[in-house]
């Protein structure tokens, strides 16, 4: 049995850049954090038979790989050349659908246990770029290459993407001081709305194919505060944020119609109306989370939050990125 841990993800800037249809042509950029709450994935090989069993949500049971419907698990393994005698499950401190970057969180983490099943050596920028291969070009997801560098390496991280798709990635400067700073001023709460991120990034990856200047004109903007927010938070000048979540927010609701709707509208106003300095929502929007900058009063947003029936998830920061927390594999021969 091997049990690895990865974390999910929240960005604090250049959200959407990260995207084909605009980093080959921009360029992209990326400031993001991990959190303390993981996707946990359990591999074994069974010595029973030969069965390929998927644990998530439902539960499969197949004699044969292209049987599988697990298409992330399915493309995962194939990718890997295990055809059989294979079980994964997997369990997660947040609902998918969230816009904390699920789906790649389970990749890369079953990614990292499959290479360690079969006593492969991989980097994390590999391990992170095969997650994208898989994601990105083999399952064809609307979809960027944040999560997977996030899930892999934790932390505040930094992502610059070249128009090549190329990714240099270096950890954000941030001392200790600031870092407990946005540990109490940063608070999420969560919206109870869990969506399919594909519709919301299939229309911003359309319109942005089609150069539609809001879109356009908006995404350069999330790309320049993006690299202001870091350079904010490398500069302890960390009361800046909120105002900079509230620019951001009114640009990221241009990206496409569902990344809001008239109740996150009034929720955003009533965070604002109770002391939060700003926001955003998790991910590409719709649903998921609200990351609200507060420094006093946070009191009154918890209350204001609680009574528009939002529930905080307290959270710390990770600085790990996956990891294998256990490996008691006795191996066997042939490794397929």
């Amino acid at each position: 049995m091997i049990i690895t841990r990865t974390p999910f993800r929240v960005t604090l800037g250049g959200g959407g850049t990260d995207l084909p249809s605009y980093y080959s042509k921009y360029g992209g950029f990326i400031f993001s954090f991990t959190l303390n709450k993981y996707m946990y994935i359990n591999v074994n090989r069974p010595v029973a038979d030969n069965f390929i069993r998927i644990k998530y949500s439902s539960s499969e049971k197949v004699a044969k790989i292209e049987n599988v419907k697990h298409d992330i698990a399915r493309a995962c393994l194939e990718k890997l050349d295990i055809t059989n005698n294979i079980e994964i499950s997997s369990m997660a401190d947040i609902p998918a659908g969230s816009g904390l970057g699920s789906s790649s969180t389970y990749t890369v983490g079953l990614l990292n246990a499959l290479h360690v099943l079969r006593r492969d050596y991989i980097s994390l920028h590999d391990l992170a770029e095969e997650a994208c291969y898989i994601e990105m070009e083999n399952l064809k997801k609307p979809m960027g290459k944040q999560d997977q560098y996030l899930a892999a390496y934790g932390g505040f991280t930094v992502l610059e993407i070249a128009r090549d798709g190329s990714v240099v990635m270096e950890k954000a400067k941030i001392n200790y001081n600031v870092i407990e700073k946005l540990k109490s001023n940063l608070l999420m709460f969560f919206t109870g709305k869990q969506r399919l991120n594909k519709n919301i990034l299939g229309e911003q990856n359309k319109s942005t194919h089609n150069n539609k200047k809001q879109v356009l004109d908006s995404l350069h903007y999330i790309k320049e505060s993006g690299y202001k927010i870091l350079e904010v938070v490398e500069s302890e000048n960390i009361s800046e944020l909120g105002k900079m979540f509230d620019e951001h927010w009114q640009y990221k609701k241009k990206l496409a119609k569902g990344v809001s709707n008239p109740e996150f509208d009034k929720i955003y106003e009533l965070a604002k109306r109770n002391g939060a300095l700003g926001g955003k929502i998790s991910g590409a929007g719709g649903g998921g989370f609200f990351l609200f900058y507060c420094e006093e009063g946070k009191h009154k947003l918890r209350s204001a939050m609680a009574d528009m029936g939002l529930k905080e998830m307290r959270f710390d920061f990770d600085f790990e990125g996956t990891k294998v927390l256990a490996n008691f594999m006795t191996y066997r021969g042939n490794r397929n």
